[in-house]
């Protein structure tokens, strides 16, 4: 059984705040008399389901595509914690144990794709550290960030830095059981940028 965690990239996906926002520019259209269909995307590249570069948070850190794609596909634990809006997911709030080298967690606390709520929860730092000493080499979550919505200084995403892991944001979590499955979330090779969006899905084992 296949899950998409991926939100619809529509017009009405929401972004960060002064980010830019999905739209499509039609070239052609064969229902107007052209030979063929042909659109241009414009958006960010941080657009609902995307993978972080390590060059988004980090001088001189790689860029999106430079990182390994074996971050991004296998075996991955997916992970339901009981945690307030605007509060950082800790270690004690993990009530089960950890045995794959990728965590998805769902917080529920980004519940609409299209409304774009800034008391969505983060990660603390020292979770980061316990997973990464646990052999996890990416952590996803159900909101835009893996850090508060005002944090400057960027706690959760100095220590993805630090240890070598790869982020993966935004994913929607609601329909999936706590449970081990395959990961597949591929990002496109885009010389140079900061992030990629992908289409994340779920398969079961």
């Amino acid at each position: 059984m296949i899950y998409d965690i991926t939100p619809p990239v529509t017009e009405s996906l929401a972004v960060w705040p002064g980010d830019t926002p999905p739209s499509r520019e039609v070239l052609c259209d064969m229902s107007r008399g052209d030979h063929l269909t042909l659109s241009t995307l414009h958006g960010t590249v941080h657009l609902g389901a995307h993978v972080d570069g390590p060059n988004h948070y980090g001088v001189g850190a790689p860029s999106i595509d430079e990182r390994d794609p074996d971050y991004y596909l296998g075996r991955c634990q997916v992970v339901r914690v009981d945690v307030g809006r605007g509060v950082r997911v800790a270690t004690d709030m993990l009530t089960e144990e950890i045995v794959e080298s990728r965590v998805l967690i769902a917080t529920g606390t980004y519940p609409d794709p299209t409304d774009f709520n800034e008391d969505f929860a983060g990660l603390e730092p020292g979770l980061v550290d316990g997973l990464h000493a646990k052999g996890v080499r990416l952590i996803g979550i159900d909101t835009p960030s893996v850090d508060l919505f005002h944090s400057k200084d960027l706690p959760a995403h100095q220590r993805f830095l630090a240890n070598d892991m790869a982020i993966l944001e935004g994913v929607v979590l609601s329909d999936v059981a706590p449970g081990i499955y395959e990961l597949i979330a591929l990002p496109l090779r885009l010389v140079g940028f900061d992030a990629s969006p992908v289409r994340a899905i779920l398969r079961t084992i």
